[in-house]
């Protein structure tokens, strides 16, 4: 066991994460497991910002290929994460955990508007805050956001939930000889454009001294652990 845990965190979860086996939408039983792991993870912490992407519903990306203009893609990208922020929500409230939602865009009454002020206050009251939105721009995605909102709320630390335990110099799912990186530099990262978050949130989190974790959120009990400063996946950090 580590030693002493973080006291405030941001979590980013890709929208993927709750669409499970049905490739899209918001499946139950994914929404479930992610419900629980934040659960079993507030043991270690009780201070947790989420930024859910919306990718499981419409990715911005693909706009061009139904003929949408990019910037109209990343709006409808950014009501995907509210949609599914309320989704999270919900599913943590019905577990008696707390839980806001604050929207980088107007959407009253839906969401409560985001600031930082506002989360802090939430958080320190030991409510699960998920940001939705974005930036509340276009062009700029979930993980941009995620590392903006980690710098504004104070986290010590930016969590990113992948797939897989850590970054790997390829795809270790289709290069079985892929070598996992324990410890990175940001600008590492940078010049070899691995995948670990988009480029402009990895220069954003070197700027500012905001270590990022990345891991496998779909190992069971991972959450904790990295909130317990184990030593799981991978940290990027500075030189």
């Amino acid at each position: 066991m580590a030693g002493k845990s973080y006291r405030r965190v941001l979590l980013k979860l890709s929208g993927e994460t709750l669409s499970g086996t049905t490739q899209s939408g918001i499946d139950p039983g994914a929404l479930g497991f992610l419900v629980s792991e934040i659960a079993d993870a507030r043991k270690a912490c009780k201070e947790i910002g989420i930024v859910l992407g919306g990718g499981n519903i419409f990715r911005g990306i693909r706009a061009s290929g139904y003929s949408i203009e990019k910037k109209t893609g990343d709006y409808m990208g950014m009501l995907a994460t509210i949609i599914n922020g309320l989704a999270l929500r919900d599913a943590l409230r019905s577990k008696g955990i707390g839980a806001e939602i604050l929207s980088s865009v107007d959407m009253a009454p839906i969401a409560e508007g985001y600031s930082p002020a506002k989360a802090s206050e939430f958080l320190d009251a030991g409510k699960v805050v998920i940001f939705a939105g974005g930036t509340g721009h276009p062009f700029f995605t979930t993980d941009t956001a995620a590392a903006l909102r980690a710098l504004e709320i104070g986290a010590e630390i930016l969590m990113k939930a992948t797939k897989v335990d850590g970054v790997f110099s390829a795809d270790p799912v289709k290069d079985k000889k892929a070598k996992k990186y324990d410890t990175l530099f940001y600008d590492e990262v940078i010049s070899k454009k691995l995948s670990v978050m988009d480029l402009t949130a990895v220069a954003l989190a070197r700027d500012n001294g905001l270590p990022i974790r990345v891991f496998d959120f779909f190992r069971k009990g991972s959450l904790k652990k990295a909130l317990l400063k184990e030593k799981i996946g991978s940290i990027v950090k500075g030189g």
